[in-house]
């Protein structure tokens, strides 16, 4: 017997944001892969029928009335909760991957679908998936990659809805999403706020900015957080074991080191010895951001490793964590060669999982460099913005002194932190970096209830199943958003009677 979707425990969300490395896009690709093929062989047993998936030919560029060129745009529908005809319509915005069929199947807003009778409709975001041009990936077509033209595509999508559904302005619309997409969520009400009457936006980073150090201070931060494992000594730990690898590679012990990480390749230049030090970075920065989600070892698993004296010195108990990281992904080696990293992100065709795609908007929207240039970093400060603002110009010929222009155009476009959006709901797990960059306080007047701040939660947690070890804290949280989303759908009801 097929499990219900209340008891599919897992996860839906996690693969929706990018670390700085290439450690956790691999990992992105496997688990989405896997969990793919669980959603097909277990879910859809029972839920096929009400499941439809198509495609919307959209304007490849919205802003220019002359262009005729078109770009396919996946969709998901399930229809199985709507009570018809006038239903609200729960929208489903997708991020820098690949759109799920989980994403009309399982989470937090299918089981307020399911309890409220809403339509939900998922949405690809453009050049990822399935949903990009045969030379999509080609310089050429990739300036009309921009959140400004994906909302234009949610709008025109909308509509689409609209039509194919027969929908009306009794059909209440609220969007979801989550990370990047979360930021799409609110921008999409805050610019269109005549088609989605209200929007919830988990751990959205709203604020765009290049360099984005302040990610690894809440890594370190949230590693001394005793309520999920850590603890200073922890945070100690690791700090002397990056500096011992460190020390390594400089003092001409570089095989060792290979020997000991099970390095693919011998490092050969700088650029391979940082790229050595952000990958192992990155199994702490993806074991920080997704905590308990399932996806990497937690916050406690790690601190019980880097504190375990009896497997000798801190550096030793890093190379230990790194061949538990390489268990946990299958693979054979771990590759630190920059030559590689630059060919993944010079791949012009679809099957690179949006690596390139997300560089692409980092350079022209969103820095989001997470870097190790602040002294409070848990690493080391090999991680320099340098490293990665010069792809701008070798992969994009976008110029590194472009980019502050374009992060504050961004930030001027949607209002930062600083917008005056009514009806959007942020949400933040109090041990996610990216609530740095997210709204955490609640407003004055108008919008004065707009933020919850779950403690002890990470990256998107709320938009997850419910399983029977969350924390209290995410449940309350659930019961407030679902309270907000009650509360907008009644009072667009109010509206609509007047």
């Amino acid at each position: 017997m097929a499990p219900s979707i209340r008891q599919w425990g897992v996860m839906i969300l996690v693969f929706d944001f990018a670390s700085s490395g290439r450690v956790l896009w691999k990992l992105k690709e496997r688990v989405h892969s896997i969990y793919e093929q669980r959603a097909e062989h277990h879910l859809l047993l029972t839920h096929k029928s009400h499941v439809v998936e198509g495609r919307i030919l959209q304007r490849l560029d919205h802003f220019n009335g002359r262009s005729k060129d078109t770009i396919p745009q996946k969709f998901i529908v399930n229809e199985a909760y709507w009570k018809k005809p006038d239903g609200p319509v729960f929208l489903y915005i997708s991020g820098e991957g690949p759109l799920s069929k989980y994403s009309v199947l399982a989470g937090h807003h299918v089981a307020m679908a399911e309890k409220h009778g809403a339509l939900l409709v998922a949405l690809e975001h453009r050049f990822y998936g399935s949903s990009v041009n045969a030379d999509g990936l080609e310089l050429l077509s990739l300036q009309h990659l921009s959140s400004q033209q994906a909302l234009a595509d949610l709008a025109d999508f909308h509509s689409f809805i609209c039509q194919k559904y027969g929908l009306t302005d009794k059909n209440i619309w609220i969007s979801f999403g989550g990370s990047y997409a979360g930021a799409l969520s609110a921008w999409f009400r805050g610019k269109f706020p005549h088609l989605v009457y209200g929007a919830v936006a988990s751990s959205a980073p709203v604020q765009a900015r290049l360099d984005f150090s302040a990610y690894n201070k809440v890594v370190g931060q949230s590693l001394t957080e005793e309520s999920v494992g850590g603890s200073h000594e922890c945070l100690n730990s690791i700090r002397k074991a990056f500096v011992a690898l460190e020390a390594a590679l400089f003092r001409g012990k570089e095989m060792i080191v290979v020997k000991d990480f099970r390095c693919c390749d011998v490092p050969r230049s700088p650029e391979d010895h940082t790229e050595l030090v952000q990958n192992v970075a990155d199994i702490f920065m993806g074991s920080v951001q997704y905590n308990e989600e399932g996806v990497m070892l937690t916050i406690a698993q790690i601190c019980d490793i880097m504190t375990n004296q009896s497997q000798g010195e801190a550096y030793d108990r890093l190379v230990q964590l790194a061949a538990m990281y390489r268990a946990l992904v299958k693979e054979p080696c771990m590759d630190i060669s920059h030559q590689h990293t630059i060919l993944s992100l010079n791949t012009s065709t679809s099957g690179s999982f949006g690596f390139r795609q997300w560089y692409y908007q980092t350079c022209t929207e969103f820095g989001f460099y997470q870097t190790c240039d602040d002294t409070s970093c848990p690493f080391i400060r090999m991680l320099t913005l340098q490293d990665q603002t010069q792809l701008c110009p070798q992969l994009f010929e976008i110029p590194e002194h472009t980019l502050p222009m374009n992060i504050a155009f961004t930030n001027q476009y949607y209002g930062g932190d600083q917008a005056q959006t009514q009806r959007v709901l942020y949400i933040n797990g109090d041990i996610d970096p990216w609530m740095e960059l997210s709204i955490v306080h609640n407003g004055t007047s108008v919008d004065e209830d707009r933020a919850i701040v779950i403690h002890g939660t990470a990256h998107c947690a709320d938009m997850n199943p419910t399983r029977s070890g969350d924390k209290p804290s995410l449940r309350q949280a659930r019961k407030e958003i679902e309270r907000h989303v009650v509360m907008w759908l009644k009072s667009a009801a109010r509206e609509h009677e007047l």
